[in-house]
């Protein structure tokens, strides 16, 4: 099991995974493979992270990306940090949303933070983790088959 702020990540739900960071499937996903990076020690401030922990956040974050694009067939992807209550971080603890984006997905382009800020606060219609860990096979197998082609 994974800790993420106050929540319990179970190992069925991740899908990467690194000495400092790991990668899991949203409970509450905005659009189709919408994920959350975070590092495995707790610190609630972007900021505060060592150099090599936001270097393998953000190079788990291409990796991941890339995967995400080729799998939903899209040409964009959204990637955000909130770091604080101000910024709309309601779990405290670093992660990073990476959203694979469609042409028209969203009428206005950035109403995704909007969205991504409300659906963060919703407390029904969450996933099952059935669900949840059905995707994060498809994502294992996208990023192993990459490894034996890299």
């Amino acid at each position: 099991m994974y800790k993420f702020g106050q929540h319990i990540i179970k190992k069925s739900c991740v899908f990467w995974e690194t000495p400092l960071s790991f990668g899991f499937i949203n409970i509450k996903p905005v659009v189709p493979g919408h994920v959350l990076i975070c590092p495995k020690r707790y610190e609630p401030s972007f900021t505060n992270l060592s150099s090599e922990e936001t270097a393998d956040l953000f190079s788990g974050a291409t990796v991941i990306g890339s995967i995400l694009k080729n799998h939903y067939g899209t040409k964009s992807l959204t990637v955000v940090i909130q770091d604080g209550p101000d910024a709309g971080q309601t779990v405290d603890h670093v992660h990073v949303h990476l959203l694979p984006r469609k042409p028209g997905d969203f009428t206005n382009n950035d109403d995704i933070y909007e969205e991504v800020e409300r659906v963060d606060k919703r407390t029904t219609d969450l996933r099952s983790e059935a669900d949840m860990a059905s995707e994060a096979i498809i994502y294992e197998q996208l990023l192993e088959k990459l490894d034996s082609y890299g």
